[in-house]
C-alpha cells in the first residue's frame, strides 16, 4: 500500500486480528495513532522528525489501512476503544515494550485515552488532539455540533444503511469529508500519497463497514464505559497534553479543556491557530514544537 519514507512495514498478530505497524526511529518509544477516515500516512508530514528522537511506532487502527477489519455487530464491543486500545497493547509486546508515549487524534485519541485509563501502567505521557472524551461531547451535543458532526449520527445508525450510500460514490464522499473539515474547506493539506491512501480504503467495503463499527460504538460501548469511569472518579494518571484547532470540534463544546479536567489527575493543553480538524497535515510547524516540548519533559 503506502509508507511513510524512512518507516518499515510489518504486521503484527494481536488480540487475534492482525495488525499493520510502521516503525522508524531509535529512543523511546512513541505510538502514533491516527483517527476517520485516515491511516498511518496521517502522520507522514511529523513522523520523519518525531523519528529523531523516539522509536515511532504507528498503526492502522483495526478496519483503517492494511489492518484486519474484522465484521462486527451489535452492541460493537469489537469496535470499542476498549478492545482496540487492546490492540494496541499488543502491538507494544510483540514489540517487547513494556511502557510508551501516545499522540493520538480523533479516533485514535479516543483509543489513546481508553488505554491510558484500562492499563496506565503501559503510558508514559499522552497527547491528545482535536477531541474531547467520547461520552462528554455527546453530553454537550446540541444543534450546532449536531450539525458539523453529523458523521457521529450517520454513521452509526443500523447496517447497511450508511455503508450503501457511502459505497455507492466513496471516493467523492471520502474528498468532500476531508476537505469540509479543514479550514481551507480544500484537500490542499494533504499530501496525494496520503489522499490516495484514504481514497483506496474507502473503495473497499469491508472497511467502510469496519468505520462505521467504530462509529456505532461510539454511540452506544464507549460512552457507557466512559460514562462507568466517570460515575466511578476515575481519572487518567499520565500526563496529558490537549491540543485542539480554534475552528475544530472540541471548541464548539464551549470548554473542552474543562471537560478534560475533570479526567486527568495531570492536565496542560492549549489551542492552535491557522488550522481545522486535520491538525496534523494543516498545521504540522505549529504542532510538532508543541509535541516535542510535552514529551521532552519526561526525558
Amino acid at each position: 500500500m503506502y509508507g511513510i519514507p524512512g518507516f518499515e512495514k510489518s504486521f503484527v498478530e494481536t488480540n487475534g486480528i492482525k495488525i499493520a505497524v510502521h516503525t522508524g526511529g531509535r529512543g523511546p518509544c512513541l505510538v502514533l495513532l491516527h483517527g476517520f477516515p485516515q491511516n498511518h500516512m496521517c502522520w507522514g508530514k511529523i513522523a520523519p522528525a518525531l523519528s529523531r528522537s523516539y522509536r515511532c511506532l504507528i498503526p492502522d487502527l483495526r478496519g483503517y489501512g492494511e489492518s484486519d477489519a474484522p465484521k462486527d455487530t451489535a452492541p460493537y464491543q469489537g469496535y470499542s476503544k476498549r478492545n482496540m486500545a487492546v490492540d494496541i497493547t499488543g502491538m507494544l509486546d510483540a514489540f517487547n515494550i513494556e511502557k510508551a508515549s501516545i499522540v493520538g487524534h480523533d479516533r485514535g485519541a479516543r483509543v489513546a485515552y481508553r488505554l491510558a485509563l484500562d492499563s496506565p501502567h503501559r503510558v508514559d505521557r499522552i497527547v491528545i488532539l482535536e477531541v474531547v472524551p467520547t461520552g462528554e461531547l455527546w453530553r454537550c451535543w446540541n444543534a450546532e455540533l449536531a450539525y458539523n458532526a453529523y458523521h457521529w449520527t450517520f454513521l452509526a445508525q443500523p447496517a447497511p444503511l450508511p455503508e450503501r450510500m457511502i459505497s455507492a460514490d466513496p471516493v467523492p464522499y471520502m474528498d468532500w469529508t476531508l476537505a469540509s473539515w479543514t479550514l481551507s474547506r480544500s484537500l490542499e493539506p494533504f499530501p496525494r500519497a496520503a489522499l490516495d491512501s484514504y481514497r483506496l480504503q474507502a473503495k473497499d467495503p469491508n472497511r467502510i463497514a469496519a468505520m462505521c463499527c467504530d462509529y456505532r460504538a461510539g454511540a452506544g460501548v464507549d460512552r457507557e464505559i466512559d460514562e462507568e469511569d466517570r460515575k466511578a472518579g476515575r481519572k487518567i494518571a499520565a500526563p496529558l497534553h490537549f491540543i485542539w484547532s480554534e475552528s475544530g470540534f472540541p471548541n464548539q463544546t464551549g470548554d473542552p479543556m474543562g471537560i478534560w479536567q475533570s479526567m486527568c489527575e495531570q492536565l496542560t493543553g492549549e489551542s492552535i491557530p491557522d488550522c481545522g480538524h486535520f491538525i496534523i497535515e494543516e498545521n504540522p510547524h505549529g504542532l510538532l514544537p508543541k509535541i516535542k516540548k510535552f514529551l521532552n519533559k519526561a526525558r
